[in-house]
């Protein structure tokens, strides 16, 4: 789905005339994926999971936690994963772990938590992001328009890890720092007991300059710990993910951190904002060129609002 397309999708149904081009000028977003009728996040979920399991292996009887870990899910209740373990024919224990844009590390944190603690052997934590079906496609004037922009960045992805004790290398460090007074900005408020029904409430709202800002303000305390706490320079990384929102965003991002542009992996321009699955796409896309030894950076950045790093080494 081109930019350009869904700019003339809205504008066709809106009546709203908008200058040419100007939602790829100003996001810098050439495409994105959309899920098709009949498809969900368990779908990409299910899809991921097995090319995980594929790669490492197992069979789904092999794994003895499975937690969905995504801003979206298939319905209120009951948790995706069990939609996914239905699937999939396993019989782990499964449960589903939400934080906005964070969600998937969140889940892969959770996962290895279970693990030390002696709970599970082995996890499969998977996400599948459909936030396409949240945007406000024939919004009624301009300030709805406005106030959905910021999902119109949004593309669908799936992603899957496999989880396990190694005896050396893995997830090495973990931190994570959470503003809550800042929950409002931006989210889709519909389905829960505050407004469990009603159209309105299931689009994605949200000021997506006010978004940034905020993220500006909280700076980057939990990036220059890590560093601190491991000893570890930007060019001690093979490769740094982290979330991604628009090209203006992730470039201030490079701007305020000093992160080398050449360790970031860019998805952003082809694929969109791809919610929680922002950094499994990314991983997937670089895997293979990482070798044992290898340092890998995870930067989360997520609406509540969150960031959260976590820092792994290829065994």
């Amino acid at each position: 789905m081109t930019s350009q397309h869904l700019q003339e999708q809205i504008s066709t149904a809106s009546g709203l005339r908008w200058p040419a081009r100007m939602l790829e000028r100003v996001t810098g977003i050439v495409s994105r994926r959309a899920v098709a009728e009949g498809e969900y996040a368990s779908t990409l979920a299910v899809r991921a999971a097995r090319t995980a399991l594929d790669r490492a292996g197992l069979a789904p009887y092999d794994v003895d936690l499975l937690v969905f870990a995504s801003a979206t899910r298939d319905m209120v209740e009951p948790a995706t994963a069990h939609v996914v373990q239905a699937e999939l024919g396993s019989r782990a224990h499964a449960l589903d772990v939400t934080n906005a844009c964070n969600s998937f590390v969140n889940g892969i944190d959770a996962a290895r938590a279970m693990i030390l603690a002696g709970r599970a052997r082995r996890a499969l934590v998977v996400t599948g992001e459909t936030p396409s079906r949240a945007v406000r496609h024939a919004p009624s004037g301009p300030d709805q328009l406005r106030d959905g922009f910021a999902g119109y960045t949004f593309g669908d992805a799936g992603a899957a890890v496999v989880l396990e004790a190694v005896d050396r290398g893995g997830i090495l460090d973990v931190d994570t720092e959470t503003h809550s007074e800042h929950w409002q900005v931006g989210g889709i408020f519909g389905g829960g007991s505050r407004h469990p029904r009603g159209d309105e409430h299931t689009y994605f709202r949200g000021d997506g300059a006010e978004l940034r800002e905020v993220f500006e303000k909280i700076g980057t305390s939990v990036l220059d710990r890590m560093r601190l706490r491991t000893g570890l320079a930007w060019t001690d990384f093979r490769y740094v993910l982290v979330h991604q929102v628009t090209v203006p965003y992730l470039e201030r991002f490079v701007e305020l951190t000093g992160i080398p542009r050449d360790r970031l992996v860019v998805t952003v321009p082809e694929f969109g904002n791809m919610a929680s699955a922002t950094l499994g796409v990314q991983l997937d896309l670089v895997h293979e060129r990482l070798l044992p030894g290898d340092r890998v950076l995870f930067v989360g950045l997520g609406g509540g609002v969150s960031i959260m790093t976590m820092v792994w080494e290829k065994p």
